[in-house]
């Protein structure tokens, strides 16, 4: 009997050593997390028959260090929850290594050249369908402008002009001038142009002329902007222009918003001079914002948010299988997983440009490395102890 104790206590401390082994030589593995080995004692009615492994205990709630990369499409959870990856069987992978890249098909695909699971842009407030993330790698197309948000402060100092009327080539027939830049149908750039006039009457008014690409100034519209004795205008001040279609585009139509503006004391500013619509543009590259938007960035500096990363949470998260490329797979223990966006829920949040390293301790491990050896040598030297015993019981014999 006490051969097969001392036996099962070498091949519980064997099992343990490779837990603790397996713990070593992934130290440095971004996203791992250790295990160890709980060893219980074994029965047979009253009599003891020594020892077994009874389980191992993922240490997968606490969190490895912060390991900064500085590339944009790196990311780590900052609490609980895993990256969600499909592979080519169609089984979902967990994973705590947030490196991601673009494959040549344009899906986000994960080290292991896995899907990246995440939701869909949201349409109407919300929240798109979870699938595959795909990336637009082409060309998006040109958008005209619609809109152009402008906001300054007139000084209030301001005189009638002595020229009348406005001539667009004598700066004294006009008291400001401000441009901004429109786009067309097909992405054409072009030159809206104000021209402001103090008037002589009413008080507190400014007329405004427009010009479209250097040319002169339309007869119509013109803008009377009416300030009250605070030097503010009414909320929801805007015009609309509207340019005739020529050169095989559309007619440009576009609104200019003035809330904001003001009329009093100072030089004249201009804080907000901003236009929507752009030209067509490539696709340049992508990286991960903070709540785990995927954005798409293209030559002519727009930026689309093209999906979500999504954050897997379970029931019993020690109790996920491990797998290869340090990843895990769902089971009925576990229990199934409650998917959301980083920061939603028990999700974490992310870190952007960094890593989770192994929260393995080394000390901790080649301390628990000593005591497996002293405890590997005190079961053999009961095997060695019996063993002569029982040598010496056949030579007594």
């Amino acid at each position: 009997m006490s051969f097969n104790i001392a036996l099962s206590g070498i091949q519980a401390i064997n099992e343990q050593l490779e837990a603790v082994s397996n713990n070593i030589a992934n130290a440095g593995t971004y996203g791992f997390k250790s295990s160890r080995a709980n060893f219980a004692s074994v029965y047979a009615g009253d009599s003891a028959n020594g020892v077994e492994v009874a389980s191992l205990t993922q240490n997968i709630a606490q969190n490895g260090g912060l390991i900064n990369t500085g590339r944009s499409m790196d990311a780590m959870i900052q609490g609980r929850g895993f990256f969600t990856s499909r592979d080519a069987q169609g089984v979902m992978q967990y994973t705590r290594v947030g490196i991601f890249s673009a494959n040549k098909e344009g899906y986000l695909v994960d080290t292991a050249g896995r899907m990246v699971q995440g939701y869909g842009p949201s349409a109407g407030g919300a929240q798109g369908v979870m699938g595959d993330i795909k990336i637009p790698t082409g060309q998006i197309p040109a958008v005209a402008t619609t809109r152009i948000d402008y906001v300054g402060n007139l000084s209030h100092g301001y005189t009638t002009p002595a020229v009348s009327p406005l001539d667009p080539a004598n700066d004294k027939s006009y008291n400001y001038v401000k441009q901004s830049v429109v786009y067309d149908s097909v992405g054409n750039q072009h030159t809206l142009t104000q021209y402001f006039v103090k008037a002589a009457t009413p008080a507190n008014t400014m007329n405004v002329h427009y010009a479209v690409d250097g040319g002169a100034p339309m007869t119509t519209p013109v803008r009377t902007l009416t300030f009250n004795t605070k030097g503010e205008l009414p909320a929801g001040t805007t015009q609309a222009i509207s340019i005739p279609a020529a050169g095989g585009v559309d007619a440009m139509n576009f609104t200019i918003s003035y809330d904001g503006t003001t009329h009093v004391a100072g030089e004249s500013t201009n804080t907000t001079n901003r236009s929507n619509g752009y030209a067509s543009g490539s696709f340049v590259g992508v990286e991960l914002a903070d709540d785990g938007s995927v954005v798409a960035k293209y030559s002519n500096e727009q930026r689309q948010v093209v999906g979500t990363l999504a954050i897997a949470t379970f029931p019993d998260e020690g109790s996920l299988a491990p797998t290869s490329d340090t990843s895990w797979v769902a089971n009925n223990t576990s229990g199934a997983p409650l998917y959301s966006a980083p920061g939603v829920g028990l999700a974490g949040k992310l870190s952007t440009g960094t890593l989770e390293g192994s929260n393995v301790d080394i000390t901790s491990e080649l301390v628990g490395l000593m005591t497996s050896q002293r405890n590997y040598q005190a079961n053999s030297k009961v095997i060695t102890t019996e063993n002569q015993m029982m040598q010496a019981l056949m030579q007594a014999l």
